[in-house]
């Protein structure tokens, strides 16, 4: 991008200073009447130089089209960032979550093995046990669920332009 608007700087000074060249021919004191030759050498100049105004002209707005297509761009990538790290930062809470209910299930199995060792079966160890793999079954479903709402959020788009095209 860098290089585009080098590129039209350096077009639209060069432009500047044949424009400058030709009204200074016009503003210079009243030559002697060219000769054929010259008065058509002239008229090619001045047509080229209109051609490579009207040139410049085009590049220039292919650069502002250009830079319109990429500024759109880049604000669709930083929403599409920005969601990202939003659905990052959902499922990193849910892997915390998740962990933390898997650690207590493992300490309450490990205290129920120990109770069943001694030989005392205990029925509140084994109720805290069952509360904590439900738990764990549970942030796994949410867990689950919120993933599978990501996916249908992400295939929504897809789906709305296949019945759009259907249509």
């Amino acid at each position: 991008m860098k290089d585009i608007t080098e590129l039209e700087r350096r077009i639209t000074a060069a432009l500047d200073r044949i424009g400058a060249g030709v009204e200074g021919l016009s503003r210079s004191a009243p030559a002697p009447a060219p000769s054929d030759d010259e008065g058509q050498t002239t008229a090619v100049l001045q047509a080229e130089l209109e051609a490579e105004r009207e040139t410049t002209a085009q590049l220039e707005e292919r650069v502002r089209a250009i830079q319109e297509r990429q500024d759109t761009r880049v604000v669709q990538l930083e929403a599409e960032l920005a969601a990202a790290m939003e659905r990052l930062d959902r499922v990193e809470a849910d892997r915390r979550r998740i962990k933390r209910v898997n650690d207590e299930l493992r300490g309450s199995n490990q205290a129920l093995r120990e109770a069943n060792e001694a030989g005392l079966a205990d029925a509140a160890l084994v109720d805290q046990a069952m509360r904590t793999e439900l738990d764990a079954l549970r942030a796994m479903r949410d867990s689950d669920r919120a993933e599978m709402e990501e996916i249908l959020a992400d295939l929504a788009p897809a789906l709305d332009e296949g019945e759009t095209a259907n249509a």
